[in-house]
């Protein structure tokens, strides 16, 4: 299901993500979720959360310390 706020993400990304990245899964999953309605339900969800991740890692990436904006 699509998310209303920050507050709804999942637990893994609001614990380890900065706030504007944050804001980017949540714009990316919400659209890919529009994207891929003809999908069933649960291949939906999935490809709604790899094209979060994806939007997020091309402004930000991994660092031993946490995430950072590229």
């Amino acid at each position: 299901m699509p998310f209303n706020s920050i507050e709804e993400l999942p637990e893994s990304v609001r614990k380890h993500l900065p706030l504007h990245a944050q804001e980017i899964y949540r714009s990316a999953f919400n659209s890919a979720w529009i994207s891929y309605s003809a999908r069933g339900m649960v291949q939906r969800e999935e490809i709604a959360h790899r094209v979060a991740w994806a939007a997020v890692k091309r402004r930000y990436h991994k660092t031993p310390g946490g995430w950072v904006e590229r």
